[in-house]
C-alpha cells in the first residue's frame, strides 16, 4: 500500500488539518531544489488481537508521528523556502520490504524513516539503494544494529534494549531494590532483552537471584473461569524462585506478561515489559509541555501517540531542524549539522536530545512508568558521566562495537 502525505490534504472532521491547526501557512511556491522528500516504511499489522479490550487496535503505528512532524516542519519551512513531503509505504506481512524501499528511493526520497522490525530493516540495509540515503530506525531496539551491525548512514531514534534495561536498572538501584528475579519468554526478542538486563545488573550493581523461562502455554483469559486458572498457575510457577526485591517479566510479544502483576507467589512488584516499564514515550507523560504534543497528535490521528509514533516524529523533526538551521536541503550539509555539537532538539522530555557520534543513537531520557502514571525518568540522580548523564543509558563510547 503506497501513498504520499501532504499536510494540506489531511482532513479532520471535514476541514483540512492545515486550516485547522496552522492557519495561514500557504506560502509562495518553492522550487524543486528546496523540497525535502522523506520516505516512511512500516509493516502491516498482524492478526494478533491486543491482550486487553482496553488496548486500541493500531494499524498506522509510526506513520502518524511522521505525518505530524512533516506538518511541524512545514510550519517553519515556509519561511525558509523549504517544503517537506512525506511518501508512505506499508509492507504486507508477506511482502518484500527491500522492493518497497527501492520504490521510495526511486521516487526521490533520500531520507527514510523505518518503523520496521530488525529482520526487515536488515533487508533494506542490504540493498544497493541503501548506500545513497539516510535511514532513521524508529522501530527496532536491537543492540546489534548499534554495534557490530551498525551502518554509517543508519540513525536510531528509538531506544535500544540496553538503554531501556539501564533506565529501569538505575531506578531499581536508586530505590535500593538490588535483588532481581527474571521470567523470560522463549522468543529471540525476549532472549535479547534478558541479556540487556543481565548486562544492566553487572553495570549498576544489581543481583539476579534466579531466572525462569515461561513455557508459553496459552492462558484462557476469555474462557469461563479462566482467571481462576491464572490465579492458580502463576504463583505455583514462581514459588521456587529465590527471594528477590522485584520480579522482572520479559515478554516483548505481550503474550503472557500481563498476567503476572498481583499473581506472584511473594508480594513483589512486577516490572520489565509489563507492570512498571521503561519507554521513550507514554500517554501518561505530562511534564515539559508534553500535553501539547499529545493534543496535537490526538487531533491528527484520533488516538494516543505510541513510542513508535514518537520515534518517527523525532526523526522527521531532526531532519527539519537540520534543514532549517543550515538553510539547506542538501543531504550532506544537513547530516553534518545533525551530527555536530551544535545540534539539539526539544522533544518535550526536559533536556534537548542529540545523536551520539559513536553509534548515531539518539541520547534521550527514558520514562519509567506504570499504566496510568509516570513513576520516574532516567537517568536517575547520582549516575554521573563525564559528558552527559544521558550516556549512562545504553552503550557508551568505550563500550561500542560500532566501527563505522
Amino acid at each position: 500500500m503506497f501513498g504520499v502525505f501532504r499536510p494540506e490534504r489531511a482532513r479532520l472532521g471535514g476541514a483540512t488539518l492545515a486550516a485547522t491547526l496552522w492557519l495561514g501557512l500557504i506560502a509562495a511556491p518553492v522550487s524543486a531544489a528546496d523540497q525535502i522528500r522523506i520516505g516512511f516504511i512500516g509493516l502491516e499489522r498482524g492478526m494478533q488481537e491486543p491482550v486487553s479490550l482496553l488496548d486500541p487496535v493500531i494499524d498506522d503505528d509510526g506513520v502518524q508521528g511522521a505525518r505530524l512532524a512533516v506538518a511541524d516542519n512545514n510550519a517553519t519551512g515556509q519561511f525558509m523556502n523549504q517544503e517537506f513531503l512525506l511518501e508512505e509505504v506499508i509492507v504486507a506481512r508477506d511482502g518484500d520490504a527491500a522492493e518497497a524501499f527501492r520504490g521510495l528511493v526511486d521516487d526521490g526520497a533520500n531520507w527514510i524513516v523505518s518503523a520496521l522490525p530488525a529482520d526487515r530493516l536488515r533487508d533494506i540495509l542490504a540493498t544497493d539503494a541503501a548506500g545513497g540515503v539516510v535511514i532513521f530506525n524508529a522501530g527496532s531496539p536491537d543492540d546489534s544494529l548499534r554495534n557490530e551491525e551498525c551502518h554509517a548512514n543508519l540513525y536510531h531514534t528509538t531506544p535500544s534494549r540496553a538503554m531501556l534495561a539501564d533506565a529501569l536498572a538505575q531506578f531499581f538501584v536508586f530505590k535500593r531494590w538490588q535483588t532481581w528475579a527474571l521470567v523470560v519468554g522463549n522468543s529471540d526478542e525476549d532472549r535479547l532483552l534478558a541479556d540487556a538486563f543481565r548486562r544492566a545488573a553487572v553495570r549498576f550493581g544489581g543481583r539476579i537471584s534466579g531466572e525462569l523461562q515461561w513455557p508459553h502455554t496459552a492462558l484462557a483469559r476469555r474462557a469461563e473461569g479462566g482467571f481462576h486458572a491464572i490465579q492458580r498457575e502463576v504463583p505455583v510457577f514462581l514459588q521456587d524462585l529465590p527471594d528477590h526485591d522485584i520480579l522482572i517479566v520479559i515478554d516483548e510479544t505481550d503474550y503472557f506478561g500481563e498476567y503476572f502483576p498481583y499473581q506472584t507467589w511473594r508480594p513483589r512488584p512486577v516490572a520489565g515489559t509489563q507492570g512498571l516499564i521503561p519507554t521513550a514515550w507514554h500517554r501518561a507523560h505530562e511534564s515539559w509541555g508534553a500535553v501539547q504534543l499529545h493534543r496535537r497528535f490526538e487531533a491528527l490521528a484520533g488516538r494516543w501517540m505510541t513510542p513508535t509514533d514518537f520515534a518517527a516524529w523525532v526523526a522527521v523533526r531532526a531532519i527539519g531542524e537540520g534543514a532549517t538551521r543550515t538553510r539547506s536541503a542538501m543531504l550532506n550539509e544537513v547530516v553534518d549539522y545533525i551530527m555536530s555539537d551544535r545540534f539539539e532538539l526539544g522533544v518535550y522530555m526536559g533536556d534537548p536530545v542529540s545523536f551520539r557520534s559513536w553509534d548515531r543513537q539518539l541520547r534521550q531520557p527514558i520514562l519509567v512508568t506504570g499504566p496510568r502514571m509516570v513513576a520516574s525518568v532516567s537517568p536517575q540522580e547520582g549516575f554521573l558521566h563525564p559528558s552527559s548523564p544521558l550516556d549512562t543509558l545504553g552503550h557508551d563510547a568505550p563500550e561500542t562495537g560500532c566501527a563505522r
